[in-house]
């Protein structure tokens, strides 16, 4: 059985949202930042140099949060938790840097942020999704 619901995953590839990742700091403090995405099955998946912060959190501790929300009324968010996997593979980095790109920058782009983004050094990340929480339209 799929951790997302249909209703959920819809919403998480309509549009082109920014997530939301959080994750923890050596010394337990959180950090958060946008990432782009996209999903397969219940795996949510996007690219990062490997020098990040957050790629150098999740190699410490794999645990992640990411919010995606539509800010408009009436308001809907999705809460996704999961475990990270890395891979520094530069086909499937550079097919996956290419499919995200494309769904935020528009399939004329893709090619580019493929070539852009599937590089040494960039890691394409996995979060095997254990737990969603989605709530539609709160404000109505």
């Amino acid at each position: 059985m799929s951790i997302l619901t249909p209703e959920c995953r819809d919403f998480l590839l309509a549009q082109a949202r920014t997530g939301k990742i959080a994750t923890v700091r050596a010394d337990g403090r959180p950090h958060v930042v946008p990432i782009w995405f996209d999903l397969e099955d219940d795996t949510l998946i996007f690219t990062t140099w490997h020098a990040s912060v957050k790629a150098l959190n999740m190699q410490r501790d794999a645990r992640v949060c990411i919010c995606v929300d539509d800010e408009r009324p009436p308001f809907t968010f999705a809460i996704l938790e999961g475990t990270a996997t890395f891979s520094e593979d530069l086909a499937q980095l550079t097919k996956w840097a290419a499919r995200i790109g494309g769904r935020y920058m528009g399939e004329d782009q893709a090619e580019a942020y493929g070539k852009r983004n599937g590089v040494a050094g960039e890691l394409l990340v996995k979060i095997k999704l254990t737990k969603a929480l989605f709530q539609k339209d709160i404000a109505s």
